[in-house]
């Protein structure tokens, strides 16, 4: 019987080389996987927390941006002042200052909703239409408990003026908000409305911020009556913005907004019905979004909820590759050690060298791809801010494209250098060299506690103003720096703007209380002047009559009628003051009316005395008294020389000067116009301020007894402002006084020949 044939077990040692293989490529998948689900996980949670953050900061932007808009309102009822009947004029100049347009994206207009007083509709709309409205109305027409209008709106045009006129207490929505500003004495903002500008087309969702505005006369104790009641009764009207909700939108996600859709909802729950805004570009139908954030902002005290998604273009920046990579390496690598495994079995030595060879290899691969991770991570989280990382020893890692934007130079310019010599201004450096040694030996500096303000240099050597917020970051050598840096110079000249603007309030009102307390002195002089005057007239009637008697009083009488003619100069002065004088206007030229005067001024100064004339060729005309007016020169003159003790220098100076509405900041109180300026200046002692604040006064002199009456310039005063002009005191102490009239050009050519120059 024939031997059984020699078969080879799948055990034998023929095969082992070829199984091991497959258990090392097996493994080696299986690692793979382990690895490349880890860096996809990990790229996933990157995404995750980048989304959050954004999120997170288009809610902070919202809710920044509403806060910004409320303390608009509240800044225009200071400018209001606790009344509501401000001219069409000045709160368009107050509009126009504010650049809304400009700065602050999504405000329709801003206005003011007056309370209309029960029984005053009818007056109300008489006194509108007085001012050139003549359609003006108040919409919807019929009776109501309460009835408000939109009296001012800007910019007064387009859309805008459907909504003047209108009654927002009539709507339910509107009036719920404007019962919780009065009452509250808050902003309140309404819920979700159709604006009355809408129209048309482009149709929005909106909302209005309203602030109350209180009347200055209730009694109160502090910005805002202390009760509910009390404010009800004090009331006066509303200032208030409308918002179009694509429009306040417009440009809040920053550059990347397309990869965000956001929704915003009246209210705490986001439904249909409720929904004011959604961004443009919606995700495709069918597409779910991998990622979502809700949060609720406040709105003037009202909550909105935020609804952010994922977009397909942020989604779509989730790294694959490196997962892809990961797994082609690994399937490679699997091969490889397979290939190795096999070549092992036959030639362990060459498989030896050969695997040992592909370890090294895997290892620094992955080294930089964990390095290269980090360092992507870190970028993306200061995205917003400059972002520098600094070395123990002070030498620049980091630098991104904000650092550059900010300090002007490129990243390869920056990384490498010395963070003091680049970007500390020298008096500093010392201070930083020493904080900063201190931060790399323990990780603290008391310099460095929270954000700090500080100075930087840019590339061209210029100082800017900046907040760094530092974090330690630790490394074999010691503790390096990463150092967020913001540059506050908007914040800074916004908060110099807002300290300029209070200065030029505080000079405003205390120009009107000053020309208020002159107007009241005015009206008190001449109605005691114009009494003073009646009886002056009886006495000189008397006296005249006794005059023509023959006796021994005649010398007395004469003292008598001298006495007289002093009382009623002394009456014409307190009739100028108080504007009540009787003027006779003529055109008159005023370098011919100085000419004629130059003797009688050169008599009046004395002989130690000189006078300096600055008199342009081609002066225009004015309408003024100039009898009057010679008064008015000769005593300027004369103050002028006594403010000198008899020596010294005045100048006499005229000239044209046209004042426009842009130049109300720089001569405040005078309306624009034409004018014909006339200076007098003197090189005396000058006055200090508490002086010049009365030297318009009746009766108000620093001269010794009996050296002046104390009516010089407040004649002057009264005679200018009758004249339809104007009147400025300039004086520091040693260096002498400017008494400057504003007098108004009269459009005649040539002035009225009786006051032509007389022809030698």
């Amino acid at each position: 019987m024939p031997p059984p044939p020699n078969r080879t077990s799948p055990r034998s040692p023929a095969h082992l080389p070829f199984l091991l293989a497959a258990l090392a490529f097996l493994a080696a998948l299986i690692v793979t996987y382990m690895v490349a689900g880890n860096a996809q996980r990990t790229a996933a949670a990157e995404l995750a927390g980048n989304f959050n953050f954004r999120a997170r900061d288009v809610a902070a932007n919202i809710d920044r941006r509403m806060d910004v808009y409320e303390e608009v309102l509240l800044a225009t009822r200071g400018f209001l002042r606790g009344s509501v009947d401000v001219g069409r004029a000045e709160f368009a100049d107050y509009y126009a200052v504010l650049h809304l347009n400009d700065r602050f994206p999504g405000i329709e207009a801003l206005g003011i909703a007056a309370l209309i007083p029960p029984g005053r509709m009818d007056a109300h709309v008489a006194a509108m239409r007085a001012e050139g409205f003549r359609d003006y109305t108040i919409k919807p027409p019929g009776p109501r408990p309460v009835i408000t209008s939109v009296t001012r709106i800007e910019p007064f045009s387009g859309r805008n003026l459907r909504a003047f006129g209108y009654d927002m207490f009539s709507e339910p929505v509107r009036r719920a908000a404007m019962e919780a500003a009065r009452d509250t004495g808050r902003a309140a903002a309404t819920g979700k409305v159709v604006l009355v500008q809408e129209g048309g087309r482009d149709e929005q969702s909106g909302f209005l911020m309203y602030v109350p505005v209180y009347g200055i006369g209730t009694a109160r104790t502090g910005p805002t009556p202390d009760t509910v009641a009390a404010r009800r009764a004090a009331i006066v009207g509303w200032v208030y913005a409308p918002f179009r909700m694509n429009d306040l939108m417009r440009g809040l996600g920053g550059e990347h907004a397309g990869d965000l859709q956001i929704e915003i909802y009246d209210g705490m729950a986001p439904t249909a019905a409720a929904l004011l805004y959604r961004s443009p570009g919606a995700s495709p139908p069918g597409h779910r979004p991998m990622l979502r954030y809700q949060t609720t902002v406040d709105s003037a005290g009202r909550p909105w909820t935020v609804v952010v998604h994922s977009g397909p273009g942020f989604e779509a920046s989730l790294e694959h590759r490196a997962t892809l990579a990961i797994a082609l390496t690994g399937i490679g690598l699997g091969l490889l050690l397979a290939l190795v495994v096999w070549l092992l079995a036959s030639e362990r030595r060459r498989a030896l060298q050969l695997a040992q060879g592909m370890t090294v290899e895997l290892r620094a691969s992955r080294d930089r791809i964990d390095a290269e991770r980090e360092r992507v991570r870190l970028i993306l989280q200061t995205a917003y801010d400059a972002f520098i990382a600094i070395a123990p020893d002070g030498r620049i890692t980091d630098w991104n494209l904000q650092a550059s934007q900010m300090f002007g130079w490129r990243e390869e310019e920056a990384i490498g250098r010395n963070v003091l010599e680049l970007l500390i201004p020298a008096p500093q450096r010392d201070e930083w060299r020493d904080c900063l040694e201190r931060f790399a030996r323990d990780g603290a500096c008391p310099r460095l506690t929270g954000p700090t303000e500080a100075a930087a240099l840019t590339r061209e050597g210029h100082e800017i103003p900046v907040e760094i917020a530092i974090t330690p970051l630790a490394t074999r050598q010691g503790y390096g720096v990463t150092a967020f840096v913001r540059d506050i110079r908007p914040r800074k000249e916004a908060a110099e703007r807002e300290q300029q603007r209070q200065q030029r309030l505080e000079e405003a009102r205390a120009l009107l209380l000053r020309s208020q307390k002159l107007e009241a002195v005015g009206k008190l002089t001449g109605g005691v002047a114009h009494d003073f005057n009646n009886i002056l007239h009886i006495i000189s009637a008397n006296v005249q009559l006794m005059l023509r008697s023959e006796d021994n009083g005649r010398k007395r009488l004469l003292n008598i009628l001298d006495a007289v003619e002093r009382g009623k100069k002394l009456a014409a002065q307190l009739l100028a003051f108080a504007r009540r004088q009787p003027l006779h206007p003529s055109v008159v030229n005023l370098a011919q009316l100085i000419e004629r005067m130059d003797t009688l001024l050169h008599r009046a100064a004395g002989d130690g005395v000189a006078i300096h004339m600055a008199i342009p060729p081609d002066l225009w005309n004015v309408l003024v008294d100039p009898n009057q007016l010679e008064n008015v020169l000769l005593n300027l003159v004369i103050n002028a020389r006594d403010a000198m003790t008899g020596a010294g220098g005045i100048t006499i100076a005229l000239a044209n000067m046209t004042i426009t509405a842009a130049d109300q900041l720089a001569y405040p109180g005078i309306r624009p116009g034409e004018f014909v300026t006339i200076a007098v200046s003197d090189t005396g002692a000058g006055m200090p301020a508490d002086v010049m604040e009365r030297a318009f006064e009746p009766f108000f002199t620093t001269k010794p007894e009996g050296k002046g009456t104390g009516l010089g310039l407040s004649m002057a005063h009264g005679f200018v402002k009758q004249s339809g002009g104007h009147i400025r005191l300039a004086s520091r102490p040693g260096e002498g006084t400017t008494v400057t009239i504003y007098l108004p050009r009269a459009l005649q050519d040539t002035p009225d020949p009786a006051f032509l120059p007389v022809p030698h």
